[in-house]
């Protein structure tokens, strides 16, 4: 799959941010769950441009953020159209954001966070050689939710 990484523009994250919704318990991850997640994600500012829009065949597919937490270090957070999502799509985008993180920050490692419960994410990260590095709890959407730190090196 050939994916398209751009600066998230203020209109792209508005439609991920209010059209976007994840069924089940997946509705976690809805940006619409969290107001102050929202707000951040909706401030251009705040975004800047560390937040990208990913399409694939010109079509809205994922976004990514990044975020250097060290000199050699990039912390990544990455979401897909819930319409794309549980359809084994999941290790094409994964290995596309690794490529590009790595070519365009030129950092030696990544590391992410992802819902403890995510299990269907947790599978294609290990898949991809994340490892698990050590859970954390985290309040978020209203309550407190166990996360999963993981990181891969490049």
């Amino acid at each position: 799959m050939d994916y398209t990484f751009t600066v998230m523009t203020q209109e792209q994250a508005e439609w991920i941010a209010y059209s976007w919704h994840y069924d089940g318990e997946y509705s976690f991850y809805d940006m619409e769950a969290d107001p102050d997640d929202l707000e951040e994600f909706l401030n251009a500012e705040t975004r800047g441009d560390s937040v990208f829009a990913v399409t694939y065949e010109e079509k809205l597919a994922a976004f990514l953020t990044v975020e250097l937490t060290g000199s050699q270090t990039a912390d990544i957070g990455l979401g897909m159209e819930p319409g794309l999502t549980g359809q084994g799509k999941g290790m094409d985008f994964l290995q596309a954001v690794i490529e590009f993180v790595t070519f365009e920050y030129e950092v030696e490692r990544m590391t992410l966070s992802v819902a403890a419960f995510n299990v269907r994410a947790i599978k294609v990260y290990r898949k991809a050689g994340f490892k698990d590095a050590g859970t954390f709890l985290q309040e978020t959407n209203g309550r407190t939710y166990e996360f999963l730190k993981m990181e891969l090196a490049v």
